[in-house]
C-alpha cells in the first residue's frame, strides 16, 4: 500500500518501535558480575509481594538471547528501540568500579541494533535503584544524586559515540508513588515529606546529568520520559475543576514543568510550603534545573485520571497523600481494559499532545509508551499457533488516529513506541498481564512467537501508516 493511499500516513523518518527496561527484560539478575538492585533484594526478603512468587532473576532472558531478539525486532518493523541500562549491572556498587562484562554486553546490544538499522535509545533509570544506593537513602539522598550523575557520565563516555537519543529517567513520578506513598516499590513507605525530597532530587539529578552531557559536546539529544495522565474533572463546577487541577499539579506538572521549562509551578511550591513539606534545596540547585532542560520529551500514556471534589473532610491525623485534595470517580459508560483495571480513553493522548504544543513551546516529543496488558492470552491462539490479539491492534489504531490528528494540528511528534517488544516481567505483577508484540512461552524455555499485532506492526512501519 502506497503512503498516498493510507488513511493515516506519518512523516518520513517517523520512529516506530517499542520500549523496555533492564530489570523487566534482561534476566541474569545474579550473573555477569551484576550487583543487586532493590527488586532483587525485595524478592529475596518478601517473595510473597510478587505475583505467583515470580521474581526478577530470569525475566525474559534478553541478556542471553539479545541477538535473536533483535532479529525479531527487525521482523516486527522496529526502526528504533528504547532500553535501559541497569545501573547495578554497569556499576555493581552504584558508585565506583565499572563492570567490564556489563560494558561488553551493552556494547554488543548497541552494535547489534545499529547493524540491523534499529536506532538505539538509552534510558538511564527505570525504577531499579542499586541496593547499595538505596541503603544510603535512595532518591532522598544527595549522595545518590551525585553518584547517579557519575553513572550517567560513564554511560555517555562508554556509549555516546553511537547513541543519539538519551533519557535521564523513565516515569520519575512512579518511584515517588511506589516507594514513598502507596507501597508498591521497595521500601514501601508512606511519607509525603520524603516523597517530596525524592522527587526534587530526581529532577535535580536529571538536570545535572543533562549539564554533564552538554559539557561533553555530544551530537545527540537528551530528554526525559514522563507518564502523563490527563486529569479530567467530573463537571465544570469550580470545586471539581480545582480538584482536577490539583491532581494535574501533583502528578504531571511536578516533573513536566521543571524538565521542560526549568521551573516548578508557583502553585505547587505554595502548596508544598503550606503543608510543611518543603524539600532541602542547596544553593545553585534551582539555577542548575533552570539552565538544563530537556531537548526531547518522551510521553507514556495509558489511561486518564478522572477526579471530583472531596466528598468528605479528610482525617487531619492520617498520613498526607495527594488524595487529600480530590476523590476519584468512575465515568458512566467508560471503556475498560478489565485485566489491568484501566480505562481506555484514546482521545487522552491527543489532549496531552495539544497541551505540550500550547503550554510547553511545542517541544519535540514522541509517544514513548502506549500499550495494553491482557491476561491469559493463550485463549486467543489460532490454528497457526499465533496469538490473535486483534484487541491490541485496535488499541494501537485508535490511539494512533489521535496522534495523527495532533500532528495535523502542528504538534512535533517524532515517533510512536509501544510497550512492549515481547512479553516481560512486570514488577509485582510478574507475567500476569502480557503486553508484547512477541509472546514469550515461559513453560517452553522462553520460546518467542510473533503475535498478530507484531505482524500488523511490521506493516504499519513498512507503510509508515495505516
Amino acid at each position: 500500500m502506497k503512503q498516498s493511499q493510507l488513511d493515516y500516513p506519518f512523516p518520513k523518518g517517523f520512529w516506530w518501535g517499542s520500549a523496555s527496561s533492564a530489570t523487566q527484560m534482561e534476566g541474569a539478575a545474579s550473573l555477569g558480575e551484576k550487583g543487586p538492585n532493590i527488586w532483587d533484594y525485595w524478592y529475596e526478603t518478601e517473595p510473597n509481594r510478587f505475583f505467583q512468587g515470580v521474581g526478577p532473576e530470569h525475566t525474559s532472558q534478553f541478556y542471553d538471547q539479545y541477538k535473536s531478539d533483535i532479529q525479531l525486532m527487525k521482523e516486527t518493523g522496529h526502526n528504533s528501540f528504547r532500553f535501559s541500562i541497569s545501573w547495578s549491572r554497569l556499576i555493581p556498587n552504584g558508585d565506583g568500579a565499572v563492570n567490564a562484562e556489563a560494558v561488553q554486553f551493552y556494547n554488543n546490544v548497541i552494535d547489534e541494533l545499529i547493524k540491523n538499522d534499529i536506532e538505539p535509545f538509552i534510558n538511564l533509570f527505570h525504577f531499579d535503584m542499586p541496593l547499595s544506593m538505596q541503603e544510603i537513602g535512595g532518591w532522598e539522598s544527595r549522595a545518590v544524586v551525585e553518584a547517579y550523575v557519575r553513572y550517567a557520565q560513564k554511560c555517555f563516555e562508554l556509549f555516546g559515540d553511537r547513541i543519539k537519543y538519551w533519557f535521564t529517567h523513565n516515569e520519575p513520578v512512579v518511584p515517588v508513588e511506589g516507594q514513598y506513598l502507596y507501597g508498591f516499590h521497595y521500601p514501601a513507605l508512606c511519607d509525603f515529606k520524603k516523597a517530596v525530597q525524592a522527587a526534587f532530587h530526581e529532577v535535580l539529578a536529571s538536570a545535572k546529568a543533562i549539564e554533564s552531557y552538554k559539557k561533553m559536546n555530544l551530537s545527540g539529544k537528551i530528554g526525559i520520559i514522563i507518564n502523563l495522565t490527563p486529569s479530567y474533572p467530573r463537571s465544570q463546577h469550580p470545586m471539581d475543576v480545582e480538584a482536577a487541577n490539583r491532581a494535574d499539579l501533583l502528578f504531571n506538572r511536578s516533573f513536566l514543568d521543571p524538565s521542560v521549562k526549568g521551573t516548578f509551578p508557583e502553585e505547587l511550591i505554595e502548596l508544598i510550603d503550606q503543608e510543611g513539606f518543603t524539600p532541602i534545596i542547596a544553593g545553585g540547585d534551582l539555577e542548575t534545573i533552570k539552565e538544563n532542560t530537556v531537548s526531547l520529551l518522551g510521553i507514556n500514556y495509558y489511561q486518564p485520571r478522572r477526579v471530583k471534589a472531596k466528598e468528605h473532610v479528610p482525617n487531619p491525623s492520617a498520613p498526607f497523600l495527594p488524595e487529600r485534595y480530590f476523590d476519584y470517580y468512575e465515568m458512566h459508560g467508560r471503556k475498560m481494559n478489565p485485566y489491568r483495571g484501566w480505562e481506555i480513553y484514546e482521545k487522552g493522548i491527543y489532549d496531552l499532545l495539544m497541551n505540550i504544543k500550547n503550554n510547553y513551546d511545542n517541544i519535540d516529543c514522541f509517544i514513548a509508551e502506549n500499550g495494553m496488558g491482557v491476561e491469559n492470552e493463550g485463549r486467543f491462539i489460532g490454528e497457526d499457533g499465533i496469538i490473535e490479539d486483534d484487541y491490541r491492534i485496535d488499541f494501537y489504531k485508535e490511539h494512533l488516529k489521535w496522534v495523527h490528528k495532533a500532528m495535523e494540528e502542528g504538534v512535533n511528534v517524532k515517533g510512536y513506541h509501544v510497550w512492549t517488544f515481547m512479553d516481560n516481567w512486570s514488577w509485582l505483577n510478574a507475567y500476569k498481564n502480557r503486553y508484547g508484540l512477541v509472546s514469550v512461552k515461559l513453560e517452553d524455555d522462553y520460546k518467542r512467537t510473533i503475535k498478530k499485532s507484531g505482524k500488523w506492526f511490521k506493516n504499519l512501519s513498512s507503510n509508515n501508516g495505516f
